[in-house]
């Protein structure tokens, strides 16, 4: 796609590095840029910014079932949240034997289950909708006109989340068997108790918690991020289209594609944005369940 702003040529390749860009802060609250793969200095305001009001929305729809709920008939929207209480607490209960602990971890496998729903939702809004009114407010306030408006489409933002899954984990491992036995388990599992095999075993078991919570981060940013970049591809259509729009020329079929695969890609990715946020509640539950689970 070509199109003029601000007298440069805008290719299709800086209209997606633009959109993949976040608008990035440093602790100083300064305006930064990631220099590395790694980069503890600076953090992406938006996903931060997105994640909280989201945060806060599942909590508030959540606590509003809660409070108007009724022992008569229940409306549509309580009987929704029971249906998808009853849902995850079955999950739990298939997975974690622990009553006591169920009392916690299914809350909170119902909040994540909701709070990354509304978080990939973000990616069925219009791809230019929040960054165009972000294009004049966020310079005229001293931002960078950066805007990405899916929090789980960056890898902070998911692997932050499957790392607060591990300190669950972690704190059930202590709790449930005790930081003796935990510890005893860390280097006698899962080659046996002997003492030749302690080294062997202990890297043996910190190698499976990192790749479970590498793998649980990254499988849900991977299918977000690969999701945002569809809708983007299927907007450069529709742009393409509008821009040098022509019925008598190819480029008109453009837009047809672009009404066509968008409708399409949206639809399907109503079920991508729901599936992931169950996996990912899923795991949860499997990998706390596994913390009370002794070799």
């Amino acid at each position: 796609m070509a199109a003029e702003n601000a007298g440069t040529t805008l290719t299709s390749g800086d209209y997606i590095q633009h959109h993949l860009h976040h608008l990035q802060k440093d602790f100083s609250f300064q305006n930064a840029q990631q220099h590395s793969v790694v980069d503890f200095s600076v953090f992406n305001l938006d996903s931060v910014f997105y994640s909280v009001v989201l945060g806060v929305i599942a909590c508030f729809f959540l606590w509003r079932a809660a409070r108007k709920a009724t022992s008569g008939v229940p409306g549509r929207f309580q009987a929704a949240v029971e249906i998808l209480s009853e849902m995850v607490d079955n999950q739990a209960k298939g997975v974690i034997r622990n009553a006591t602990s169920r009392k916690l971890v299914s809350p909170l496998a119902l909040t994540v289950f909701v709070w990354i729903f509304l978080m990939n939702a973000m990616d069925m809004l219009p791809v230019d909708a929040i960054p165009y009114l972000w294009h004049s407010a966020g310079p005229a306030m001293g931002f960078k006109d950066y805007m990405r408006v899916v929090p789980t489409a960056d890898v902070s933002t998911t692997l932050g989340l499957s790392c607060s899954v591990l300190l669950v984990c972690l704190v059930y491992n202590i709790k449930i068997k005790g930081l003796g036995g935990w510890a005893h388990e860390l280097i006698a599992a899962p080659f046996g108790n002997h003492w030749f095999l302690y080294p062997v075993n202990f890297l043996m078991q910190l190698i499976e918690f990192a790749a479970k919570t590498m793998s649980h981060g990254m499988r849900l940013f991977g299918n977000m991020f690969a999701g945002e970049l569809v809708f983007m591809l299927i907007a450069l259509m529709g742009g393409t289209w509008a821009w040098q729009f022509n019925p008598l020329t190819g480029g008109f079929w453009l837009g047809f594609g672009h009404v066509v695969a968008g409708t399409v890609w949206s639809i399907f990715h109503i079920l991508v944005i729901t599936l992931q946020a169950f996996i990912f509640m899923m795991l949860t539950l499997i990998y706390v369940g596994q913390a009370h689970d002794s070799h």
